[in-house]
């Protein structure tokens, strides 16, 4: 993929799939590292399917055969040097902590070092598409010996909506985009 946050958008998709009703993305940016994790609450994986997800003929779509998700994400990050790490909790095992979550770590000063893209537009496709999800971005920026946290939580969102205004609402999402991009300005 040619930016991480398409990378971002799959994995976010595939907690969704897997009956996520929260889904984490944290992104970790230092001026040489890049940590990206992503953590839901979805029915988590078996053991054994766990052990194949690096494999891209491991999949569990119906409408295809190769899932390249987790290895596209794990490709880019040993590219520069990093590498991912999965853990994953079976909602059968225990209900309460169940879910899955990947970490992937990049050098940033590496030269097959991928951008992370436009990350706004991928919060707001996620919101769009699956605004029954909740989410909760947080990106954090530490350089030139500065911080920075560019955050949303959609809870806090729904609270202030109130019950009768979607996510999905193109005023909701112009909304959330400004907001976004403010804090990215700032």
């Amino acid at each position: 993929m040619k930016e991480l946050s398409l990378n971002v958008l799959d994995i976010a998709q595939n907690s969704i799939t897997a009956e996520a009703d929260l889904v984490e993305i944290t992104l970790d940016e230092t001026e040489t590292e890049l940590t990206i994790a992503i953590k839901d609450n979805g029915f988590g994986m078996s053991p054994e399917f766990l052990a194949s997800v690096h494999d891209p003929f491991s999949t569990t779509r119906t409408t295809r055969k190769v899932g390249l998700g987790i290895p596209l994400l794990k490709l880019a990050a040993e590219q520069t040097g990093g590498h991912i790490e999965l853990t994953s909790t079976q909602r059968s095992i225990d209900p309460e902590n169940c879910g899955t979550e990947i970490k992937a770590f990049f050098r940033k000063d590496h030269l097959d070092f991928t951008p992370i893209g436009d990350i706004v537009s991928t919060i707001i496709t996620l919101l769009q598409g699956f605004p029954e999800v909740d989410y909760v971005f947080k990106h954090r920026i530490a350089e030139n010996g500065s911080e920075k946290l560019i955050a949303l939580d959609t809870r806090e969102m729904r609270i202030i909506l109130g019950d009768d205004v979607p996510l999905s609402d193109p005023m909701v999402l112009v909304w959330v985009k400004q907001m976004l991009e403010e804090q990215y300005a700032l």
